[in-house]
C-alpha cells in the first residue's frame, strides 16, 4: 500500500493525515494545537507540526506529502532565512488603514480588481507589509523575503532550500494575479516601499522540495482551496466552511470581477479560479454564545431549535472581531430586537445561529451575483457539527445542504494533492466519498430581511 501525507496548518491547530494513495482510506493521523492570537511566531507552527507528525506515526513511509495552511499571514525572513518578527495572521486587523491607503494609491477598487482580482482589506499580506514598513522600520529594513505560512512550513520540511508556493495561496497576497499567473512586483514595491524576494509559484503538480526520505513535497495550498479538493466538490457545489473564519467558495472557469471587494478572485488547486467570500466571524460566534449562556454546544443547538424561526425578531450581528465582508474592521457585535419576550436563552441561541448563517448567506448571494453556479451547498468545518446549524442552514441559503461526515477536509485535500503529485497524473485521484447527510428547505424567510436591516444599523467603534 502506497501512503501519502496531508498537512493542515490552520489558525488554531495542525493536523496530519496519512492516507492510502489509491483509495484515500485513512490509515493514521495526528494533531497539535497552535497558540491563540493574531500574531504568532512561525516556530510555534513548526513545533506543532513535529508533534502532529509524531502522533501520526512519522513520515518515513510516505511517498509524497503536501502542506495546506491558513492564508494571507505575513512571514518575513532576513538574508539568512531567519524570521524577522512574529507573523501577522489573516485575522489581524491593524493594517486596515494601510488597506484604505493602497486602494487610493492605485486609483480605486476597480484598479485592484483589474490588477490582481481582489480589493485590499486588512486580511491580505500586502497590507501587513505596508503596516510593517510604516510602524517597524528597523524590522522592515531587515526583510529580504516574504512568504506565507504554508510556504514556510514546506520550505522547512524540504530542508530550507528554495521558497515555493502554489497559485491558490499566492492569489491572496495582493501582489500575484490569478488571471495572468504572474507576480506584480510593482504592487509589492507600492506596498512595502521596495522589492523583496517572493516564492516561486508552482502548478498543481509541481514539486516544492523533498522530505528526508526523498518523497516529493507538493506545491501545497491555501486552506480553502485544499478544502474544495478534499470534499470532492463537483461543478455547481458551493462549499461553505464554518471554522475560525467563514468561507463561501466555488471552483470556476471564470475569474470574478467584483469592484466591491466582496468576492475575491482567488485560484484553486487545479489550475482554475476560486471565487470566494470570507467572514472573520464563524464558529467562534457559537463559542461565544455558548459561553454567554453557560452551556455546551449540544445544549446551545437544542436551545436554538426550541425557539421559533426568526427568534421573534431577535437579531444578533456577529461582528465579534470586526468584519472582513462587509469590510468593517472596527465594527463590534450587536443584538437588536431585545424584548421581554425574547429575553431568554433559547431566543439568544437561535439568534446566534441565524446571525452567523445570515452573514454567510450574504456571501452566497454575492457569488451568484458575480456569475457563480450554485446548485447545492457542501457544508463543512467545526460549525457544521451543530444540529441547529445543519437544520437552519437550508432555509437561509435557499438550496439543499449536504453535510459530509466530520473530517479534516483541508488536510484531506493536501493528501489528495500529494497523491496527485506522486502519481504524476493529469487529474487528482478519484477517492470514494462517504455518503453525506442531506438537508432541504429551499425557502428564504424574512429572517434575512430583518438581519439585513439590523446589520445596516451597526456602526464602527470610533478610534479602533
Amino acid at each position: 500500500m502506497s501512503l501519502v501525507a496531508g498537512i493542515d496548518s490552520s489558525t488554531q491547530s495542525c493536523k496530519v493525515v496519512i492516507r492510502d494513495a489509491e483509495t484515500g482510506k485513512l490509515v493514521r493521523q495526528g494533531r497539535a494545537t497552535h497558540p491563540d492570537g493574531t500574531e504568532v511566531h512561525p516556530d510555534a507552527w513548526w513545533s506543532a507540526l513535529q508533534q502532529a507528525i509524531d502522533e501520526a506515526g512519522g513520515l518515513d513511509d510516505v511517498t509524497a506529502a503536501s502542506v495546506a495552511g491558513q492564508q494571507h499571514g505575513m512571514v518575513v525572513l532576513d538574508e539568512d532565512g531567519e524570521v524577522v518578527r512574529p507573523a501577522l495572521l489573516w485575522n489581524d486587523t491593524r493594517s486596515a488603514g494601510a488597506a484604505a491607503e493602497l486602494i487610493d494609491e492605485l486609483g480605486g477598487a476597480q484598479a485592484w480588481v483589474d490588477a490582481v482580482g481582489i480589493v485590499p482589506v486588512a486580511s491580505f499580506t500586502l497590507t501587513k507589509l505596508r503596516w510593517l514598513a510604516r510602524n517597524e522600520p528597523q524590522n522592515a529594513a531587515r526583510v529580504a523575503s516574504v512568504c506565507l505560512p504554508h510556504d514556510w512550513l514546506t520550505w522547512k520540511l524540504g530542508g530550507k532550500k528554495d521558497l515555493r508556493t502554489d497559485r491558490s495561496d499566492a492569489s491572496g497576497t495582493l501582489y500575484w494575479s490569478a488571471a495572468s499567473n504572474e507576480y506584480r512586483p510593482d504592487l509589492l514595491e507600492l506596498g512595502f516601499g521596495r522589492r523583496i524576494r517572493t516564492p516561486e509559484v508552482l502548478g498543481p503538480t509541481g514539486v516544492a522540495g523533498h522530505l528526508p526520505n526523498g518523497a516529493p513535497l507538493g506545491p501545497g495550498a491555501g486552506d480553502n482551496a485544499a478544502a474544495g479538493l478534499g470534499t470532492g466538490a463537483q461543478p455547481g457545489d458551493v462549499v461553505i466552511s464554518i471554522g475560525t473564519s467563514g468561507t463561501v467558495f466555488v471552483s470556476s472557469d471564470v475569474a470574478p470581477n467584483d469592484a466591491s471587494g466582496t468576492v475575491a478572485g482567488f485560484a484553486d488547486c487545479t489550475g482554475r479560479f476560486l471565487p470566494i467570500v470570507v467572514t472573520l466571524n464563524a464558529a467562534r460566534v457559537l463559542d461565544a454564545a455558548a459561553k454567554l449562556l453557560g452551556v455546551d454546544h449540544d445544549e446551545l443547538s437544542r436551545l436554538a431549535l426550541s425557539a421559533p424561526a426568526g427568534a421573534d425578531g431577535l437579531v444578533l450581528i456577529p461582528y465579534l472581531e470586526g468584519e472582513r465582508t462587509p469590510n468593517r474592521p472596527l465594527a463590534t457585535g450587536a443584538i437588536h430586537g431585545l424584548t421581554l419576550r425574547t429575553s431568554d436563552p433559547a431566543h439568544l441561541a437561535r439568534a446566534a445561529v441565524e446571525g452567523m448563517l445570515c452573514a454567510l448567506a450574504a456571501g452566497l448571494d454575492a457569488l451568484v451575483e458575480n456569475g457563480a453556479r450554485a446548485n447545492r451547498i457542501v457544508l463543512v468545518g467545526g460549525g457544521a457539527r451543530s444540529e441547529a446549524v445543519r437544520r437552519i442552514a437550508p432555509a437561509l441559503f435557499g438550496l439543499p445542504v449536504l453535510v459530509p461526515p466530520p473530517g479534516e477536509y483541508v488536510a484531506d485535500g493536501a493528501a489528495r494533492q500529494a497523491a496527485w503529485v506522486a502519481a504524476g497524473g493529469a487529474a487528482p485521484p478519484s477517492w470514494s466519498a462517504e455518503t453525506p447527510e442531506v438537508y432541504e428547505d429551499t425557502s428564504v424567510p424574512l429572517i434575512r430581511e430583518q438581519y439585513a436591516a439590523a446589520r445596516d444599523a451597526v456602526v464602527d467603534r470610533p478610534g479602533g
